[in-house]
């Protein structure tokens, strides 16, 4: 009987593999849902009032100037299909965060009830105000994570935010890749 124990890249591939498998299904309905016709493929989960408040706080966060921000990218996208795939479990945070918002928005400034109806500096007010919520922090998050995942999840529209940062999705990279790939098979 042989002792030897598979390598950590035996491992982690064999991992990977089972989580692919494992999600297959949502995998390819996500990427389908993406796919679809351009930004008129409508929402999943938001209705367009709410993808239109997330959409403005998403474009504060992650704002246009010089170079393409949240809108640009596309991040209520990746939002939305976020909520109804993998992160389900915060389709309440986000209800309830929205109607906070609206309250928060009528609270601070008379006559209004939409975030995204506020001028730009009120919208950064009123953000700075909530920064510390799980709701903004929640956003923000899912804002960045949409902002540089890859496109085919519904964010990086055009791949902007890897163009931003410089990352060639090219795969066309030569060896050795880090420190680790550079050990000989032995030393791994």
């Amino acid at each position: 009987m042989s002792t030897l124990k598979p390598s950590r890249r035996a491992l982690l591939i064999g991992s990977a593999s089972a989580w692919f498998a494992a999600h297959y299904v949502d995998i390819v309905s996500a990427q389908n849902h993406v796919q679809a016709s351009g930004a008129d493929r409508g929402f999943a989960f938001f209705t367009p009032e709410q993808a239109a408040e997330v959409e403005a706080m998403a474009a504060q966060i992650i704002p246009t100037d010089a170079t393409p921000g949240a809108r640009e990218a596309r991040v209520i996208q990746f939002i939305d299909r976020a909520l109804v795939t993998f992160d389900s479990g915060n389709q309440s945070a986000y209800s309830d965060g929205l109607k906070e918002l609206a309250s928060q928005t009528a609270q601070r400034f008379a006559g209004k009830t939409k975030f995204s109806a506020l001028s730009g500096p009120q919208q950064v007010e009123l953000l700075t105000a909530i920064e510390e919520t799980s709701f903004f922090n929640l956003v923000r998050t899912h804002t960045i994570t949409g902002f540089f995942a890859a496109p085919a999840h519904g964010g990086n529209h055009d791949k902007v935010g890897w163009e931003l940062v410089g990352y060639n999705d090219s795969l066309d990279h030569s060896p050795p890749f880090g420190y680790y790939d550079a050990l000989p098979e032995s030393q791994r």
